[in-house]
């Protein structure tokens, strides 16, 4: 069994252009964000596996969507790239570097994730941000609101950025506590995005809001999207269908409608993602 060295560690470099490092004992590589997956093969146990030889490719300033029905793997993939799970087979890298080489902590700090379903802490708004980043100023956390979109109706709250979320966000909306989780991703910085679309139902200027602050964090960031509805994804640079654990289908829009198969009957309506 190999044993790997954990000793790449994500550092922030002084240097304002590019934030992020990788730091093998005393050798630093900027940060680009390309994560690539080599035949990567991953159960929960030996007899069952739920990701069959996944192959794919992901740079800065694009963005990967997955489709499936529930249960085809697109949350799995997500959980792989933050090492929630060790894969069987195959590898992850990150810049080229063996993700199992990579200090967890690191590799969680370079990933920001924006969940359907935040948890939010019985605290301020403010701080509720800032978890994203514990040392940010209070400026930052204004300006990562102004980027998700959320600073417009913080300000309506009865105590602005002061006022105490009550229990996991129980006065605010759905859509407030997505603009507030996109803040939090947008005030880390991370180099790369992994989204998990809110599937219920949000008014369309709550949704038209939530829709540009995700451009807005996506810009010039590896996004990886775990898609419910088909209309938000039509500009990714690579749509994957997954299916029971394999890829069956991949490409932009365009070239998937043309193919006429999975992709284009779930896009014209024919079937429906469960």
């Amino acid at each position: 069994h190999t044993t790997y060295d954990e000793n790449n560690q994500l550092i922030e470099t002084k240097d304002k252009t590019n934030q992020w490092a990788w730091k093998d004992n005393d050798k630093l590589t900027p940060l680009t964000g390309d994560v690539i997956f080599q035949h990567v093969n991953f159960g929960y146990d030996d007899s069952r596996l739920i990701l069959k030889d996944i192959s794919l490719f992901a740079k800065p300033g694009q963005k990967i969507a997955f489709v499936g029905s529930t249960g085809a793997g697109k949350t799995t993939i997500t959980n792989l790239i933050n090492r929630f799970y060790e894969i069987e087979s195959g590898t992850i890298t990150f810049d080229g570097i063996n993700i199992k080489d990579i200090k967890k902590d690191s590799l969680r700090k370079s990933l920001g994730i924006v969940l359907q379903d935040t948890h939010l802490f019985q605290t301020t708004v403010r701080e509720n941000i800032r978890y994203g980043k514990l040392d940010a100023t209070d400026n930052e956390v204004i300006e990562a609101a102004k980027l998700a979109n959320a600073h417009e109706f913080i300000l309506k709250l009865p105590r602005g950025y002061d006022t105490i979320i009550t229990d996991d966000g129980a006065n605010l909306s759905q859509g407030q506590r997505q603009l507030l989780s996109i803040a939090r991703a947008a005030i880390s910085n991370p180099p790369v995005l992994i989204l998990d679309e809110a599937t219920s139902s949000i008014d369309t200027y709550t949704e038209r809001l939530i829709q540009e602050g995700m451009d807005k964090l996506m810009e010039g960031r590896t996004v990886f999207v775990i898609a419910h509805r088909l209309s938000t994804i039509k500009n990714s640079k690579a749509i994957i269908i997954l299916e029971e654990g394999k890829i069956i289908e991949r490409g932009n829009h365009e070239y998937l409608i043309d193919l006429k198969g999975v992709y284009y009957r779930l896009f014209t309506g024919d079937f429906e993602l469960e």
